[in-house]
Parts: structure tokens; C-alpha cells; sequence
């Protein structure tokens, strides 16, 4: 296993992925700004390459792979954004890919990773582990694994969006990040300590799957088994271990919302920016509803991605109001 990433290796990302991956647009709202007194900036990694911030780390471990390792083919497994991410990074760098993904997954990640021809493996999340059946279907370790979060190149990438937001917004003072398995969170925390070391970070994450708020305050890493949540992409059962050391050093707080937040979240957003996006993406700003932090004057919050079931969405649409500004 590489070192742990740092500063520099964000930026080497940069270089990597640059000309594959999008640099995101940032967007923000009058009318937002005056209701929480401060600017409050939003980077659209719904508008990245497969709709969501992870093709940043899957290119940028994929690219690096030798000439063997990329003759074997590589095996992940995820819920569905990492799984689309290594699919296209996969497709455009001519390497076979294996997926494992769970048999309840969006019907929106499932095509996308269909469209690139990766071979997908199906479990059933409620009997099995995802890990396990990875490590069963390359138990000659021929594969290359590239877990979703717990990798320092993933890590590396995904903390290229934070950096695009610091340099080109550098009086940002805080940055509000959803948290999962810690791959982003751990990413931005290493892109502003080496841009703007007195940024405040903070993870955002659902009351019913606040793993990583437990596991900073027990300071040791708490899983929760199949948390039931809306925001399906955070939908993780612990945080990485090489996420983990970077977060407990250096994450301002993490903090929980509740699933009406999360859904008011969206209906706001959606209303105001006429953006699609999926529950996990907002978690950023509904801690702000909520007010779970102290605002501060120049704020980025990331927008982690849009694959969202058309259906679901228009459920909550139809019975969360935005709130009115």
C-alpha cells in the first residue's frame, strides 16, 4: 500500500486527471446568501463526468496502474457512484472491470454502469458482505482492487474538487463536505491544509448512519450495519482506516441531520437552482437548516453528485416544500 496521501499528492492528482476530469462549476444564490448572511458557494460535482465527484479518485488510481496490472483488470465495489466512476475510467483507459454492487441499487447507477461495459457482480447486502464477495471472485488476486474510499490515490483525487474551490475562492472559511466512508471529507481536509490551513472542515452525515461522528468521538472506527437512510450514497458501514487517520487529526467536526432536513434540503435546492441532485449531495446544506454549525462568512459547500431515481426524488418533491426566503 502507498503512503498516506498528503497535500502534494492532491496536486499531482490535479495534473492527472486533468483533461479527463471537469473542472465543477461553482454556484451561488442571492437570495440564499442574504438568508444565512453570508456567501454561501456550491461545487457542482453533479456535473462531473458520471454525474458525481468519484471519477476524481478512479481516474487517478486507475492511471497509475502498470502495464500488468492493467492486463489483469481491476474489481471494486460499490452502492453505484464509485461503481460508474471505475466503469468510465475503466472504458477510457482500456481496462477490464469488475463491479460488485448490491441487488437493490438505484436503477440510475445500474444503467450507468451498464453504458460502459463493466461485468457486474450482484449481492444481496442483507446476507452478505460486499468485501467478501470481491475477495471470492479474485481469490487468485489477479485483479486490481480499488476499494471506493480506503485507497490513498482515491483519496488524492477526490480532494481535487476542494482544491479547485480554494484556488479559485480562497477566502473560504469553511467547507461542508458529506461523508461516507471519508474518502471526500479525508481529501478536502488534505486540499485545504496545504491552500488555506485555517479553513474549517466539516462532515455531514445522517443521524441514522452518524458512524463517523461516533467514531471521532469514541476515537476508533464504529460501524453500523445497513443504515437506513434517504441519502443512499453515504450509505457505508464504517469509515476506511486510511480515511479515518486523516479525519480525527484534522476534521474541524463532524456533524448529523435528520432525513427531513436532508429532504427539505433538496426541495430548496432543486426549487432555487433547478439542479438534479441526489439526497446524499445535500447534506451540506441541510446542516445549515439546521443550523448545526456556526456560519461562517465565506462558505463552499460540495454538491456531491445527481444520480437520483426519478421516482424517489419526485416523492420528495412532492411532500417537502422548499423553505421560503
Amino acid at each position: 500500500m502507498k503512503p498516506t496521501p498528503d497535500f502534494q499528492s492532491v496536486c499531482d492528482a490535479a495534473k492527472r486527471i486533468h483533461g479527463y476530469a471537469h473542472k465543477t462549476a461553482v454556484i451561488e444564490s442571492r437570495s440564499l446568501n442574504r438568508y444565512f448572511g453570508a456567501r454561501i458557494r456550491f461545487k457542482c460535482e453533479h456535473m462531473q463526468v458520471i454525474n458525481a465527484f468519484k471519477f476524481r479518485g478512479a481516474f487517478n488510481a486507475l492511471s497509475q496502474l502498470s502495464e500488468e496490472q492493467r492486463k489483469h483488470g481491476v474489481i471494486t465495489y460499490s452502492s453505484g457512484n464509485h461503481a460508474q466512476a471505475i466503469a468510465k475510467a475503466s472504458a477510457i483507459l482500456d481496462i477490464n472491470a469488475t463491479i460488485v454492487m448490491p441487488n437493490n441499487v438505484p436503477a440510475i447507477k445500474l444503467a450507468g454502469v451498464k453504458a460502459q461495459g463493466a461485468r457486474i457482480e450482484f449481492y444481496d447486502p442483507d446476507t452478505e458482505f460486499r468485501e467478501d464477495v470481491a475477495e471470492r471472485l479474485n481469490a487468485d488476486n489477479s485483479m486490481t482492487l480499488i476499494p471506493p474510499f480506503n485507497h490513498p490515490d482515491v483519496i488524492a483525487g477526490q480532494g481535487t474538487s476542494a482544491l479547485e474551490l480554494l484556488n479559485d475562492y480562497p477566502e473560504t472559511n469553511q467547507i461542508l463536505v458529506p461523508c461516507g466512508g471519508g474518502g471526500l471529507l479525508a481529501g478536502t481536509l488534505l486540499a485545504s491544509s496545504g491552500v488555506n490551513p485555517s479553513c474549517q472542515v466539516y462532515g455531514v452525515e445522517p443521524e441514522n448512519a452518524d458512524d463517523a461522528k461516533q467514531s471521532l468521538e469514541q476515537g476508533k472506527i464504529i460501524g453500523i450495519d445497513y443504515p437506513d437512510t434517504i441519502a443512499d450514497g453515504v450509505r457505508t458501514l464504517a469509515l476506511g482506516t486510511i480515511p479515518f487517520e486523516i479525519i480525527k487529526h484534522n476534521v474541524s467536526s463532524i456533524v448529523s441531520v435528520s432525513e427531513d432536513a436532508i429532504k427539505t434540503a433538496l426541495s430548496t435546492l432543486t426549487f432555487h437552482f433547478k439542479q438534479w441532485l441526489e439526497p446524499s449531495a445535500v447534506l451540506g446544506f441541510a446542516a445549515l437548516l439546521e443550523n448545526k454549525i456556526t456560519v461562517g462568512s465565506h462558505v463552499g459547500i460540495i454538491l456531491s453528485g445527481g444520480n437520483a431515481d426519478i421516482h424517489s426524488i419526485e416523492t420528495i418533491l412532492s411532500n417537502y416544500d422548499p423553505i421560503k426566503l
